[in-house]
Formats: structure tokens, C-alpha cells, sequence
């Protein structure tokens, strides 16, 4: 059986889209469900849009998603190197090769000629074609037009007639008329090969045994494999995944929101939220569970389990589903995860993290059930490290003016200071007993305590927030409350 190797190939000319992640990740699943290879291969030739930053980019986010490669940049390996700006003599020689075959041409066309020929087919409304007129020159005019330095590019020869079948591991057999296809550059006049000539060369030279990538290339498949047949090269297997699209069914950009990963890492998505979210994009395991690991997902992956239809972006899902992972993940992790963003806004100093770190833990685990990113967990624990400078006005307006709430806090506050201890089942038997002792509802003396010891109207369970704190804070901001009270709210 031929060993499965798969490759990812992104181009550098920006960071890791949401897309090019999505086709990393089947990539890397299909590879460990079958015990085979994942290779990474940097597709770098088009040196005008290449962005300075965006190999270091593309590699630490696959790192973050998990994604570790057999092969690739920084371990090397057998069928290197794996950047194709170090393969150009690989790519050369097997021009040299079509050329000695007559399997490819010199084209001398200029822009001028081709937009005559694009002038022509317009106007008969004709998709363009490229005519194949310089596939007719001697090799006298070829000689010729090399020797004065006349500029050219190579373009291989695709048949006239008949069709080509694409056996799509996801799609089923997809047929192709010949007659759609035009001769297409392979080598450009600077001497760098084009995308669909590279590749084929890049896949066969590195054993690739099955190319899994999105739906959009799908169109270049045909010349693949046509190019694939013409250098005499055994053609892999292909699976097209489906498009990725906003929720309004249109083309995904950023005007839908972040689309890199970069950016959902900086946004404080969690790396296990977005691998999830991603995986859900065209792929289901059956049934109704839509939370599991990476690890779960291999083993239950399969291309037969890939749609046909677009996968639609959904970011109020991904921020659903970072809210599930953040409170169901480790809590040790989820508070070294917060600990940037504490830190970032104030909250901490770096070096008091040691001696803290057992109180922000438990501040992290009360207040994660309530935020869907890492951020957000600064905001809303902000009170357990600070001084309540203000409170909410609208619960000031509802909590803060009913008659009698001056001496129910006064109640609730000797109630906590006479508590045994600060856990959190005392101190709510303690609220409760006073409760029943003044016979009020719940709510009128424990809004009024949550808006006095944390200023706002919302939040983790009220006893959980009062057992953090602690008898002391708790006693001195409800003093801090009820002065407040009697100074700005009553006259």
C-alpha cells in the first residue's frame, strides 16, 4: 500500500487565513488517521506579493493550532528543500525535458498580441484561449528569436479534443472538455515557473500521494494532470474542499470580521476553540456533539465525511464555542491564558503573579462561565483586583433608591461579619437565614449586596463573588455603599 503524504502549501503573501487553515488542518488529520506524513511547503516564487513576515506568521500559527509537520521549514527532510524559490533547477530541467519532447514551446507573444487575440474572442464572445499560434514556429524563427534576446515565456501543449476526468475523493468524477483548456504558461519570462506547472513538479518530486486542498482550485486540476501525464509522472489522488463563505453567502473578507488566525489570537480565541470551529466547516462526525478535541477528531476523520455544499463562517458560533471551551477547559490553563491580559490592563504586576496566583485562579473559574474571550475576563474580574471607583447607574437607579435598602445592607453587612467562615455554602445559609428572619424576597437584599461589593448588575453567583473577596473587603465596600447611599441618593 502506498504510504499516505499529504501536503499544505501556502504562498507567503500574507498571514494564515481562516480558509488556508481549515485546508491545513484536514490535511494534517487525514495524514494521522492513516498513519502517513503531513509536509509543509512554502510556495514562495511570486516574490511581488511576498510579505516580509508572513512565512515566521504562517508557521507560529500553525504551531498554535496544534499542527506539528513531518516534513517542512525548520526540520527539513528527505525530499527537500521546501521552499520552491530553492527548487528552481528541479523546475528548469523538466522544461528542458518538455521542450526536448516538443511538449512545450518558446511563446514570443507580447501584450500586445495576446490582447489582440483577448480583442478577437471578445468580440465572437469567446472565453479566451490562447490561440497556440507560436507552437507553429520553425526551430529556425525559435533559434532566431533566442539569439536577438527577443523576450519570451513556455507554455506546454494541452490537447486539441477529448475530455479530462478528475476522480475527486470528495466530489465524485468530475469531467472536463479539452476544448476549455488553452496552453498555459509554465514558465514566465523571468525565468519562474507558474503556480500549476510547480506544484505538480513539487508533488511528484515529494511522493505526494493525495492533494487535498480548496474548492477554488479545483479549475486547475485538469491542467495538473494533464501536466502530470506529460512528464510521464503517476497523478495523485484529489479531494476539493468546499468554500468557505460569509454568512450572507458571499465571498469571505474582512469585512466580515477577523479571517486570520493571527487576528482571532490576538482577538483571545482560544487555539482549541478555533481548530474545533474550523474542523465543523465542511466536515461533521455525526450526531449532535459539536465539542471535541483534536485528537477525537482524528480519529473519527474521514474525506467521505466532507460536504459538497459551502460551508458558511458563522463568528457569534466560534464566540459560542470559545465560551464553552473556556469553561469547560482546565482551569490552570485557562488562568495562564488570562494572565497577559490581566497583566496588560492593570489589574496585576507581573511580579506579584507568584504570590497571587492561587486568588486569581479562583477569580479566573468564577467569572469564565460569564465571558466568551480571554479579554473579556480582565473586564469582568476587574473588581476583585481594584476599588470600586462607581457604580452602575441604571442599577443604582433600580437597587440603590428602594425604601429601606440602607438597613437591609446594614443587615446583610452584620450578617457577614458574624459569619464562621467565608465559604461559600456559609455565607449563602447566612444570606438565606436573614432572608427568612426579615421575610423579603431574595433578590431585594442580594441585588443591592451585588451592585455595593462589586458595582455592577451582573455577574458570577453572588456568593461566590462574596467567598473571594473576603470578610473584609466585603464589609468595607458595603460601608463605602451605604455612605453613598445616604450622601448621593437620599435626600
Amino acid at each position: 500500500m502506498v504510504e499516505v503524504r499529504v501536503r499544505f502549501a501556502p504562498s507567503p503573501t500574507g498571514y494564515l487565513h481562516v480558509g488556508g487553515a481549515r485546508t491545513a488542518l484536514f490535511n494534517y488529520y487525514f495524514a494521522k488517521k492513516n498513519n502517513g506524513k503531513f509536509i509543509l511547503r512554502i510556495e514562495d516564487t511570486d516574490k511581488k506579493r511576498l510579505k516580509e513576515d508572513s512565512i515566521s506568521q504562517i508557521l507560529s500559527s500553525m504551531k498554535w493550532l496544534g499542527m506539528d509537520w513531518d516534513e517542512g521549514p525548520e526540520i527539513g527532510g528527505e525530499y527537500g528543500p521546501y521552499f520552491q524559490s530553492e527548487r528552481i533547477n528541479l523546475y528548469t530541467d523538466e522544461i528542458k525535458k518538455l521542450l526536448n519532447e516538443g511538449k512545450a514551446y518558446y511563446c514570443f507573444c507580447t501584450e500586445d498580441d495576446i490582447e489582440k487575440e483577448r480583442e478577437e474572442q471578445r468580440k465572437n464572445k469567446l472565453p479566451y484561449r490562447y490561440s497556440g499560434k507560436c507552437s507553429h514556429l520553425s526551430k529556425e524563427e525559435v533559434e532566431r528569436n533566442l539569439k536577438i534576446g527577443k523576450p519570451y515565456v513556455i507554455r506546454i501543449k494541452m490537447p486539441r479534443d477529448g475530455s479530462t476526468e478528475i476522480e475527486d475523493l470528495i466530489r465524485g468524477k468530475v469531467v472536463v472538455d479539452n476544448t476549455q483548456l488553452d496552453d498555459y504558461i509554465i514558465m514566465k519570462s523571468n525565468g519562474i515557473p507558474t503556480y500549476n506547472f510547480a506544484c505538480v513538479i513539487d508533488d511528484y518530486a515529494m511522493k505526494i500521494s493525495h492533494v487535498i486542498r480548496a474548492e477554488e482550485h479545483l479549475s486547475n486540476t485538469p491542467k495538473q494532470i494533464l501536466t502530470y501525464k506529460a512528464l510521464g509522472y503517476e497523478v495523485p489522488k484529489f479531494a476539493h474542499l468546499p468554500m468557505i463563505l460569509a454568512p450572507d453567502r458571499s465571498k469571505l473578507s474582512k469585512r466580515h470580521g477577523a479571517t486570520s488566525v493571527e487576528e482571532f489570537k490576538e482577538n483571545g480565541y482560544l487555539p482549541e476553540t478555533l481548530v474545533n470551529y474550523l474542523t465543523l466547516l465542511g466536515w461533521s462526525p455525526g450526531g449532535n456533539e459539536e465539542i471535541f478535541s483534536m485528537e477525537e477528531t482524528i480519529e473519527k476523520f474521514s474525506l467521505d465525511k466532507v460536504t459538497k455544499t459551502a460551508a458558511i463562517y458563522d463568528t457569534k458560533k466560534l464566540s459560542w464555542m470559545n465560551g464553552q471551551y473556556l469553561t469547560r477547559s482546565d482551569l490552570e490553563y485557562i488562568a495562564k491564558e488570562a494572565l497577559p491580559y490581566l497583566v496588560e490592563d492593570g489589574l496585576i504586576e507581573s511580579n506579584d503573579i507568584e504570590e497571587k496566583y492561587e486568588y486569581i485562579k479562583r477569580v479566573v473559574d468564577i467569572v469564565r462561565e460569564k465571558v466568551k474571550l480571554l479579554p473579556e475576563i480582565s473586564d469582568a474580574s476587574s473588581y476583585f483586583f481594584k476599588d470600586i471607583d462607581e457604580y452602575e447607574e441604571k442599577g443604582v437607579k433600580k437597587r440603590f433608591t428602594k425604601d429601606g435598602v440602607v438597613k437591609i445592607l446594614e443587615r446583610g453587612k452584620e450578617a457577614l461579619k458574624n459569619a464562621p467562615n467565608f465559604n461559600v455554602d456559609t455565607v449563602e445559609k447566612v444570606y438565606r437565614d436573614l432572608i427568612d428572619e426579615l421575610g423579603i424576597k431574595g433578590g431585594d437584599i442580594i441585588h443591592p449586596t451585588r451592585l455595593a461589593i462589586s458595582g455592577r448588575t451582573v455577574g458570577p453567583s453572588l456568593f461566590d463573588i462574596i467567598s473571594v473577596l473576603g470578610k473584609e473587603t466585603c464589609i468595607k465596600r458595603m460601608d463605602k455603599a451605604i455612605d453613598y447611599i445616604n450622601e448621593n441618593v437620599l435626600e
